[in-house]
């Protein structure tokens, strides 16, 4: 399957977004896409490029999560030989092979305070210095970088540069996750699945039963469009009979009678006890004799949530981090327990 290049939707929300985003292409200023993953933030990025007076000059795209910290400054800015082990011979960075054109950050929020520091000042001054060097190189290079945290924050606990914030947030996208696209989900999940009938050669498309389309709707998508995507092509694959509509649909391709069970590593009976008391969090353990112990365990499950969630301003991501617990699991949880309002 070809790359992805085309914006598929009709809800209010998504045309707003990709409005926002030819708005802002003109503009020669830096933008930050934000949003959930799978919900398009580089098919924006490009946007802004294509739409941009830089468009016909270099378009460099830069994964910072993908990138070892301590390589992370050599690849933006580029190093000299014999700046560190292993620099054979003088490489430009991503600052000067997008000089004239845009430069997209993705997973911004991953990047190290001293790689954010460095950043700064390039947006600021136009001027990058290769490691190992003392000179400055001029650079004329827009600024588009995505995350899906949420960088206020990140600003709040000391982990994202405010000054930083400042200059990349002269424009904010923030995408609509798949679940707020109302009407989106049926239009996107027909077009995946004609492409991939097509794909496997069908002589015509026929289309979901009732069943699919309700499983659809009520499934609440956290990898978005990307996980969409998954799941229709899977199903399609799948399926037996191309001349009756798909009606079955498999969310989790993890799912199995037969999947491999994780056993606890035995204690050592020389391992130190953790009392309860120690380990306990904040929230108050439950007091008195339990009659129902699913019942105490869901309430004290819910006030270890409540808590959490107030402690870091209802701020999902955040409470998700002090848990220990990911953005999909505290999610869940909330849900559960209805606090997700």
């Amino acid at each position: 399957m070809e790359r992805e290049t085309q914006f598929i939707g009709q809800s209010a929300a998504f045309q707003d977004a990709v409005e926002r985003a030819s708005l802002a292409a003109s503009l020669d200023r830096p933008v930050l896409v934000i949003g959930e993953r799978g919900t398009g933030k580089e098919l924006i990025a490009e946007r802004l490029h294509r739409l941009s007076t830089r468009w016909d000059r270099p378009y460099v795209i830069m994964n910072c999560a993908a990138m070892p910290e301590t390589l992370i400054e050599s690849e933006l800015f580029g190093h000299e030989a014999g700046a560190f082990t292993g620099a054979t011979r003088t490489r430009a960075g991503r600052f000067e092979e997008a000089d004239g054109g845009t430069l997209f950050l993705d997973e911004l929020a991953t990047m190290s305070m001293g790689a954010q520091e460095r950043l700064l000042r390039a947006v600021e001054y136009g001027e990058v210095t290769r490691v190992g060097s003392s000179r400055p190189i001029r650079v004329d290079v827009r600024i588009v970088a995505a995350t899906n945290e949420h960088l206020p924050a990140l600003v709040d606990a000391g982990r994202f540069r405010a000054d930083l914030l400042d200059r990349l947030s002269f424009e904010v996208i923030t995408l609509p996750p798949l679940r707020a696209r109302e009407g989106d989900i049926e239009v996107l999940a027909t077009y995946f699945g004609q492409r991939m009938a097509a794909v496997l050669g069908w002589d015509e498309w026929p289309g979901f039963g009732p069943r699919a389309l309700a499983a659809m709707e009520g499934h609440d998508w956290p990898g978005n469009v990307r996980e969409l995507r998954n799941v229709i092509e899977r199903a399609i694959y799948r399926w037996a009979d191309p001349e009756k509509p798909v009606d079955t649909l498999s969310f989790d391709p993890f799912a199995s009678p037969w999947q491999p069970v994780v056993r606890k590593a035995a204690v050592k009976s020389e391992a130190p006890q953790v009392t309860a008391s120690d380990a306990a969090p904040a929230a108050a353990m439950p007091s008195g004799p339990v009659s129902d112990l699913r019942a105490a365990v869901d309430a004290y499950e819910r006030q270890i949530l409540s808590d959490t969630m107030a402690r870091c301003r209802f701020n999902q991501k955040v409470a998700a981090e002090a848990l220990g617990l990911s953005y999909d699991q505290i999610r869940h949880a909330l849900k559960k327990h209805g606090l997700n309002q």
